[in-house]
């Protein structure tokens, strides 16, 4: 079944993914008579029984988060009844215990349920409205019902706490090695997920880019690589927003992210960091900053569009799983880091980029069942793309001093759009697109493999208005993941902000090891401009 198993570290990850979550319970088809889905559900979900033998079909995921940053959440959503209550606790305790005397027990006030939550379970999410100020937590728009097994509290350290922050990278390393020497994390928490598994086409990591879940995630993912070996581990690396917070807070996550990409990035199959961007969005996107609720919103439209190749049917539609993603991204073997570029279509702007694009496709005919590998070096499909959600803490570059000199090595385009299917979509040569990817290879032109889809992205009743330009609830969407020699620069700003940033003890091996990760988008290409060439 291709199955991908999703882990989420950190409250910043699970905002992201609790979208991501919702969009897919959206796609369910209940009515028999309604065309059947184009996504296929048990990538991500599994099915299972609880505890009155009835049906339950939740996410494959495992879900990471600080004491307290549940919230109010009923952590499996009612599904399973396996929820103790206080006097249950009490009891167990003292039956297991050598102490017979009276227990005292001090329990924190328990976080309520907010107004959206309880409508849910009135099912009528109408008769609460959800805003900016009624979300706190992850938990309060989230619409899925999630296994038992899947919530993981870690009560060492307390969500925003003052007193015991979880903010170096270092404390996160800690936690992980100190809870898998206890207790073995993967043998304890993931294996049960991956032996339900068929055919598993990998892990999906959502993590903290420049805190302590940083370096949880670091060992987390280095753990994954020695149990899976060949396994696709993608990483999506959520960072804060740049130029955030107190002077102090901006050094200490610069030099959270510079170690986190290059002790996740070599262990994972592909590692993007994305952020919202610190400049100016397009007129389109109405942003609200400081809420979670908002910015994750945007990032997980993009991150949702980015993968959906690899949760599509196999039959009639563009399918590519995760290994192929990486294949057209990774072109030399050591490409593991790429960045994340994507704009919002409303129903106009879609028909005039799906013109486009089939003008663009003609040189070698694509279909639905195949992406297009395009054969020139044309950098002419970023162009109208306008929000970079690159992520990182480095110099913010002069993107448009080297748009010029960009080449890119590989990318993997995916557009959905808010228009009606077409009728004329035409079948591939599967012989043609195999020689063509084997000529990419050997003559060093770019990979650029491309997916086209009528599935728009879906605006509900949980996510926030952000898109001026949607239509009907829907709204069309293009993503762009690429690897190129910008990568390169990107990673030398990073670089040199570790250089000024990082403690002189771990200065010199953080610089190497930033710079080696960056000669990686350098080698076979020369651009020919000024500041980047070499005498």
């Amino acid at each position: 079944m291709h199955e991908i198993l999703t882990i989420q570290l950190g409250h910043r990850a699970n905002h992201v993914a609790t979208h991501f979550w919702n969009t897919q319970e959206s796609y369910f088809t209940y009515d028999p008579s309604a065309p059947v889905s184009p996504v296929d559900h048990d990538i991500h979900f599994r099915p299972g029984l609880n505890s009155k033998g009835e049906d339950t079909y939740t996410p494959r995921t495992l879900v990471y988060d600080l004491k307290g940053g549940f919230g109010g959440s009923r952590n499996w959503g009612g599904l399973y009844d396996q929820q103790l209550s206080l006097d249950d606790r009490l009891q167990e305790h003292s039956e297991k215990g050598v102490w017979n005397g009276k227990v005292s027990v001090q329990q924190n006030p328990q976080i309520p349920q907010s107004d959206y939550q309880n409508s849910l379970e009135l099912d009528n999410p109408r008769l609460s409205s959800i805003s900016t100020e009624t979300v706190r937590y992850w938990s309060d728009y989230n619409r899925i019902f999630y296994h038992p097994r899947s919530i993981i509290q870690l009560n060492e350290y307390g969500l925003n706490s003052s007193l015991l922050p979880f903010e170096k990278l270092e404390t996160g390393e800690e936690l992980f090695q100190n809870i898998d020497r206890e207790e073995d994390v993967l043998d304890r928490d993931l294996r049960p997920w991956a032996e339900e598994c068929d055919q598993m086409q990998g892990v999906q990591v959502l993590a903290g880019a420049d805190d302590a879940w940083a370096g949880f995630a670091g060992r987390y993912i280095e753990r994954l690589r020695d149990e899976f070996g060949k396994k696709a581990v993608w990483v999506w690396s959520v960072g804060e927003e740049q130029g955030k917070g107190s002077s102090a807070q901006q050094t200490l996550r610069a030099v959270n992210a510079a170690k986190g990409l290059t002790e996740i990035s070599t262990h994972a199959s592909m590692y993007v960091p994305i952020s919202i961007p610190a400049g100016s969005l397009p007129p389109y996107v109405e942003l609200d900053r400081q809420s979670q609720w908002h910015t994750s919103a945007l990032l997980s439209a993009a991150l949702e569009t980015m993968t959906l190749p690899s949760r599509l049917r196999a039959y009639g539609q563009q399918r590519g799983l995760l290994d192929d993603l990486i294949a057209a991204l990774n072109t030399n073997g050591s490409q593991r880091v790429s960045q994340l570029q994507c704009s919002a279509l409303g129903p106009e702007t879609g028909r005039c980029i799906a013109h486009a694009l089939e003008e663009r496709d003609n040189k070698i005919r694509s279909h639905t069942s195949h992406p297009l590998v395009k054969e020139d070096g044309g950098n002419s499909m970023t162009a109208d793309l306008d929000i970079e959600l690159r992520g990182g803490q480095g110099t913010t570059l002069n993107i448009g001093r080297y748009i010029s000199s960009n080449h890119v090595f590989g990318s993997v385009e995916c557009v959905r759009e808010n228009i009606q299917a077409q009728d004329d979509e035409r079948l591939v040569d599967e012989d043609k697109v195999a020689y063509t990817e084997t000529k990419i290879r050997l003559t060093r032109i770019p990979v650029i493999a491309r997916y086209r889809t009528t599935l728009a992205y879906p605006v509900l009743d949980s996510f926030p208005n952000i898109f001026a330009n949607a239509s009907n609830n829907k709204i069309g969407f293009r993503t762009l993941l690429s690897t190129s020699t910008r990568m390169s620069r990107s990673i030398k700003s990073l670089q040199e902000t570790a250089g000024r940033m990082a403690s002189l003890e771990e200065r010199e091996a953080l610089v190497n090891s930033l710079g080696e990760i960056a000669e990686a988008y350098e080698e076979g290409w020369d651009c020919g401009s000024g500041d980047d060439s070499e005498d």
